[in-house]
């Protein structure tokens, strides 16, 4: 599974990092957790707010700060 967090540095974007690695964790999955913070790479997905969430290619999320239960929910 490959995870992408979407954004320039903000702290929504940091603490949706830190909610992604949290959520693995309780999971107890294998995941590839990647900090995106090239505008160019972002805008390529269509997000326009950030942070945003991707898993395995498919945006999940923008613009919000998911919890880590709500990010629980979309790793199957």
């Amino acid at each position: 599974m490959k995870i992408e967090i979407l954004g320039t540095g903000c702290s929504k974007c940091e603490a949706l990092t830190n909610n992604v690695k949290a959520a693995i964790a309780k999971k107890g999955i294998f995941a590839q957790v990647e900090k995106i913070e090239d505008m160019v790479k972002i805008m390529e997905y269509g997000v326009m707010s950030t942070p945003g969430l991707v898993i395995d290619g498919e945006v999940k999320s923008t613009g919000k700060l998911l919890d880590v239960e709500e990010i629980e929910k979309l790793l199957k």
